[in-house]
């Protein structure tokens, strides 16, 4: 253990100086050890070695714990009571070996939405009295090479049929200015049928040459096999989808749609309208899915002219995924998992209201992102693995209704 009388950057400079090992590990291992020991020292009501009448109880040696972390496993020596005993239950699990937040608890705080001005409270629980937002932010960049990594490892998952691909806007420090910024994301479904987060992104606005060098990236990363794109109709990303995925079919968002269509009649009729053109989607074929759509047409034209004629135009591009498996139609526009990903992020981000840069949107949001890759790995799959195995697409000129697009033949089985 380091002696009390010892100020921390006294001890830092002569680590920096003897040592020929792993610094890092080492400020880690005894920092812990000095958490530990305060936190001992608490529970005696007296500092190590220290005589007063105050006390309630005494040291009595150490027991030897290992501790598992990203640079390395160490061995912690926990502090023991002569009366009672004392375990640092914040720091590891009994019978269980797992790096617990140390350091990291003040990242991981800010993971969860924490602002660096509420940080200084949840740290308490770790015996630390004080710490400067200046602090947080330096401890938070402990992210920083975890969220790179993720970002940017190889798509190789045997290709990806449906993506989804949107944008949420945040508002960002930069030249003394706060601005709007945008973080582009990407999700997907892979040939194994599982969900799986592509990639994220943080570029001033959505147009110009943000969507197409963004789309870029994945496929230098190895996206490919793109059969369907769901997103919105932002003009940028349908031009960028168009020319860097040729081939594949576009959707336009379900929820972005009716959000926009229910602009256009009374909120008293919202509901009604909502009703209506939800029932386009639960049809059990692809012929009713069109039939349906003109029943729908008809019945909202006399009454909300402006509300018909949008779904009227709107036609081809929130039909598109009737050309595809009705096995994957209530993935592709009910169960969107953007949408929801969307709100997750949010739940995090509006408690940071302001970022100070926009590397530390990468942070926040790229850390949501890996956690929630983590879990959809080990859930169920988004899709079948057998249906998505038997389907192979092929471009058609026209389908049976006139229509050309991307067509699905389902294989014998067998």
């Amino acid at each position: 253990m380091v002696a009390h009388n010892m100020d921390v950057l006294t001890w830092l400079r002569k680590r920096l100086e003897d040592s020929d090992g792993d610094v890092i590990k080492e400020m880690v291992e005894e920092f812990a050890g000095q958490l530990m020991s305060a936190e001992a020292d608490a529970l005696c009501n007296a500092n190590y070695g220290e005589r007063t009448p105050d006390r309630v109880n005494s040291r009595n040696g150490y027991r030897e714990r290992t501790f598992d972390t990203r640079v390395g496993t160490m061995e912690l020596a926990i502090p023991k009571l002569r009366t009672g005993s004392y375990f640092p239950d914040w720091l590891v699990t009994p019978r269980r070996r797992a790096e617990r937040a140390l350091i990291a608890v003040v990242a991981e705080a800010y993971v969860q939405g924490v602002s660096t001005r509420r940080v200084e409270k949840v740290i308490k629980t770790l015996g630390i009295e004080a710490i400067s937002a200046s602090q947080v932010s330096a401890l938070a960049r402990s992210l920083d090479e975890g969220v790179e990594a993720f970002r940017s490892r190889p798509l190789d998952e045997g290709g990806y049929p449906y993506i989804w691909i949107d944008a949420i806007t945040q508002r960002c420090r930069e030249g003394g200015r706060v601005v709007n910024v945008c973080a582009l994301i990407a999700t997907g479904v892979n040939a194994d049928g599982s969900r799986e987060i592509l990639g994220l992104d943080v570029v001033t606005t959505e147009d110009g040459a943000g969507w197409p060098s963004f789309i870029r990236s994945l496929k230098a990363r190895g996206l490919s096999g793109v059969k369907l794109v769901v997103s919105d109709a932002h003009e940028g990303l349908k031009s960028a989808i168009a020319a860097e995925l040729p081939g594949a079919a576009w959707q336009r968002c379900r929820a972005h749609f009716l959000r926009n269509l229910l602009t256009k009649v009374p909120k008293a009729s919202a509901d009604m309208v909502a009703t209506l053109v939800r029932s386009i989607f639960a049809q059990p074929d692809r012929a009713s899915v069109y039939a349906q759509f003109e029943r729908v047409v008809a019945e909202l034209a006399p009454h909300f002219e402006d509300a018909a004629e949008m779904l009227a135009d709107a036609r081809e591009e929130i039909l598109a995924f009737g050309t595809f498996p009705k096995e994957h139609w209530r993935q592709i526009w009910s169960n969107n998992p953007q949408e929801r990903l969307n709100k997750e992020i949010r739940r995090r981000t509006d408690v940071v209201g302001i970022f100070p840069n926009r590397g530390s949107i990468i942070r926040l949001v790229g850390s949501v992102l890996s956690e929630q890759n983590d879990e959809w790995l080990i859930t169920r799959r988004y899709m079948s693995i057998e249906s998505l195995a038997k389907t192979r697409f092929v471009v058609i000129d026209a389908g049976e209704d006139g229509r050309e697009g991307v067509r699905p033949e389902i294989e014998e089985a067998g």
